[in-house]
This record gives C-alpha cells, sequence and structure tokens, in this order.
C-alpha cells in the first residue's frame, strides 16, 4: 500500500480527533478551484456560445464553429442503442425496467380537503419544466448515471431533459448515448465541465436554461452547480463516493474487502471503512485486503484510497457501531452480519443501508432499482437519495370561503398587530364583510376595519 490502512479503537482516548481527522476534508484546493470556476461562469454568463466553444476547445481538444454542431441528433441516440451488443443492451434494459419501477412508486398526488366551514386548503404537485443532467464523459464514462438521473424525472413528468456530457477529442461512449436514449432524454449536447452546468444555469444562444440541474461531477462541475445554485436548483454538492461497512465473522473477509475495493477504485478521495466488534474480523479483512489488491486493476488508485481515507474501526458493542455509523452518515451502508435488520433500526443518518451479506452495495449502483445519487460527506444528516420528488414542486392551495375568512381574519388580525403589521391586518380586517360580522364579535376593532 501506500501506506498501512488506519486502524482506529473507540476505546482509545484519542478516537474522537481520530475519527474527526478520518472524515476531515482538505478545503484549501477548493478555493483554489472555486476561483476557476467563478471566472468560467462569468465568461459563459457574458458571452454564451462564444465562451463554451472557447473552453471546449481549450479542455475536451474539440473544434467546433458553432455550439449547434456539438448538439447530437436523437438518431445518433438511436442508432447507438441499437448497435450495443445483445448483453449490454439487455443489461441496459433491465437496469433501466427496474429503476423506473422503484421510481413510480415515489410519485407524489395532489390532494386537498374542505374544512366545515367552506375552505379548502391542498398542495398541487406539478413536475419542474426542464432539467439539465451533467453526465461524466471520456474514460469515465456512467451510462448507469444516466439512467439513474433522467429516469426519475421522465417519470415526475418534466417536460425536457437535456443532458450535457464532456468528448474529449470527440470520444463518444455508446453506452451512454444508448442510456440516453432508453431514458427519455430530449437533447445531448457535448459540452462538460463547469462551463457546461453555467449553460444550463443561465442559458446562451444555442442552450436552454434549466429549472434544475443534477448529475455527478468532478470538483469544478460540484463547485459549480454550488455556485449557480438559486439561479437553478440542484441535486446535491456530491463529494467523494464513501461505504461503511458493519460486520462479523458470519461473511467471508474477501467479500468486505472487495466491497471496499469497490468504492475505493472510484478515486483517491473515496472512503472505504470498516467497522466490527471482533477484532480477528478486522485482522482477517486486513490480510484480505493484502492479498486481494495486487490482483486489481486499479490497484495504484486503491491503495492510496485505503491508505488516506480507510481505516478499520473496532468497537466494543453493536450500540457503540451504531453510533460510529451516525456519526459518519455514510452514502453507503453495508451490513454485512448475522442479524442485519436488528441493527439497521437503529441507523438514523445514511443514504441508502444494504441489509445482509448477499445486498452487495454494486448491486445499487446498477440495477437493484433504488436511486444510486446519494447524499456524501456526512450530509445524509439531512438530505435523502434523488428520487421523483426532487422533479416535482408542492405549491400550496388556499380558497377561503366567505364564512371561513372571516373566522381566519380574526386569528390573522391579533397576531398581525402583534407583528406591527397594520396592512396586513386591515387586508384580513376587509374579509370579514356585513353577514359575517356577528360571527366575529367580541372585537369592536375587528368590526371598525372592515367598514372601510
Amino acid at each position: 500500500m501506500a501506506g498501512p490502512i488506519r486502524e482506529l479503537n473507540y476505546a482509545d482516548g484519542d478516537f474522537d480527533d481520530r475519527l474527526r481527522s478520518l472524515l476531515a476534508r482538505d478545503t484549501d484546493a477548493d478555493v483554489k478551484v472555486e476561483a476557476v470556476v467563478r471566472e468560467i461562469i462569468g465568461k459563459v454568463r457574458e458571452h454564451g456560445d462564444a465562451a463554451l466553444l472557447e473552453y471546449t476547445r481549450q479542455f475536451d481538444q474539440m473544434e467546433a464553429t458553432r455550439v449547434a454542431d456539438l448538439e447530437l441528433p436523437k438518431q445518433r441516440l438511436a442508432e447507438a442503442l441499437g448497435g450495443l451488443d445483445p448483453v449490454h443492451k439487455s443489461a441496459l434494459k433491465q437496469s433501466a425496467r427496474r429503476i423506473r419501477h422503484y421510481h413510480e412508486r415515489q410519485s407524489l398526488e395532489s390532494w386537498d380537503y374542505e374544512e366545515a366551514d367552506g375552505n379548502t386548503l391542498g398542495q398541487r404537485i406539478t413536475p419542474l419544466d426542464s432539467v439539465g443532467i451533467y453526465v461524466p464523459g471520456g474514460k469515465a464514462a456512467y451510462p448507469s448515471s444516466v439512467l439513474m438521473n433522467a429516469i426519475p424525472a421522465r417519470v415526475a413528468g418534466v417536460a425536457s431533459v437535456i443532458m450535457v456530457v464532456p468528448t474529449p477529442q470527440g470520444e463518444l461512449n455508446d453506452l451512454v448515448l444508448a442510456a440516453a436514449a432508453l431514458s427519455g432524454v430530449d437533447r445531448v449536447f457535448c459540452i462538460g465541465g463547469a462551463q457546461a452546468v453555467a449553460a444550463l444555469a443561465y442559458g446562451s444562444e444555442t442552450i436552454p436554461a434549466v429549472d434544475k440541474i443534477v448529475g455527478p461531477g468532478n470538483i469544478y462541475v460540484a463547485t459549480a452547480k454550488r455556485l449557480v445554485y438559486g439561479q437553478v436548483g440542484i441535486d446535491m454538492i456530491a463529494g467523494p463516493s464513501e461505504v461503511v461497512v458493519v460486520c462479523d465473522d458470519s461473511v467471508d473477509s474477501d467479500w468486505v474487502a472487495m466491497d471496499m475495493f469497490a468504492q475505493a477504485e472510484h478515486d483517491e478521495l473515496a472512503q472505504s471503512i470498516v467497522v466490527s466488534t471482533q477484532a480477528p474480523v478486522l485482522a482477517s479483512v486486513k490480510s484480505s485486503i493484502e492479498r486481494l489488491l495486487p490482483t486489481m486493476e486499479r490497484e495504484s488508485i486503491i491503495r492510496e484510497a485505503l491508505s488516506q481515507q480507510g481505516a478499520l474501526i473496532h468497537v466494543d458493542s453493536l450500540a457503540e457501531a451504531a453510533e460510529v455509523v451516525n456519526r459518519i452518515a455514510p452514502e453507503h451502508l453495508e451490513l454485512l452480519m448475522r442479524e442485519p435488520r436488528g441493527f439497521s433500526s437503529q441507523i438514523r443518518h445514511a443514504g441508502a443501508i444494504f441489509v445482509g451479506r448477499y445486498s452487495a452495495e454494486s448491486l445499487g449502483d446498477y440495477c437493484a432499482g433504488p436511486n444510486h445519487v446519494l447524499p456524501t460527506s456526512g450530509t445524509a444528516r439531512f438530505s435523502s437519495p434523488l428520487g421523483v420528488y426532487d422533479f416535482q414542486k408542492r405549491t400550496s392551495i388556499i380558497e377561503c370561503s366567505e364564512q371561513g375568512a372571516a373566522v381566519l381574519a380574526r386569528t390573522a388580525s391579533v397576531l398581525a398587530r402583534a407583528e406591527r403589521l397594520t396592512a396586513h391586518a386591515r387586508s384580513a380586517e376587509y374579509r370579514i364583510t356585513e353577514n359575517t360580522l356577528a360571527d366575529c364579535s367580541g372585537d369592536p376593532g375587528v368590526g371598525r376595519q372592515t367598514k372601510k
């Protein structure tokens, strides 16, 4: 390894400090990245297509005279799907079917109810008009990300789904394009980076602005999404991939090691942590890591990730294990243990919980059904997986009857005057008519206001 994987013990006096250090992320680089991204966003806002063409030449070594030339026709997506070998096409279709089936259960519905005095209150659910999906391109091509982002949007009823994907030196990935065809993407532009996010947020002469931007990307993309938030909605600020595995001696240590590798191979900042009440289990996992690591194609990336971000944590009880997991609030949590369901009830913070030794996190990445776009970096404490609800808006409906308005006006008037917002109070009081005045007796001030 680049260095030994960290070993922590809950019983040690410095455990809290060591865990905090393990979970800390270096923000110095973020400041430098933000300065670059701000400049890119500013140029795209000011110069539109011209800036997009300039950055595409600079970062992707692609020459184009018009942004329209960087848009792929829908026929190209259909050709990509039709040209897939049968094995890939079948797997992609099965994954899409399962993702759609799961997300169809998430759709929210409008509702209302009528009160005794005639007021009708409710909530109206409407889809977003347009969504932009960022998809990594080139060597980092993830058709699964297309499915996970586009299908929930379509299930929600989004009218326009636009995809941006970098294609360095014109390199197209047919699996990504086929996934776009399967999931109903409307338009695809071969543009990436912070400039693509800026185009989706503010629009250009060719690329229309959208209402929300979703999808994974590198630190420049994540920073751009954060900076344009408010102009548009975003799914989340995604950090490096994470997994926490809670295990006992009922699972093969090789399985645990490989599940750690599955996260670590994403990049050097990915985090893989194992928690166990059994020291021999942790020792066995460490041995499996050392034996299996040389067999991995991305050995150097995995070594660096495990050395810098990985850990084996010993706890004395499952209660301590649950406490550690809830403090970490991991993106992925695997419970590879004899009684996983009981333990899972103690978990309050996790993006997705994989229950039992057969529930490998990698299955969730591709085809289990639930979304693989999950909160990272501890944000599972307050946020949730991407879903249909992220592509729907909730609008409150308030329809007051004459009688109901008079009753509500008395309460509103009192509270508004307590806040010294006189116009608020009088606006409410005007709704008390002669027909309802008798029902609002007891406050002569209210009665007088209705006559003005």
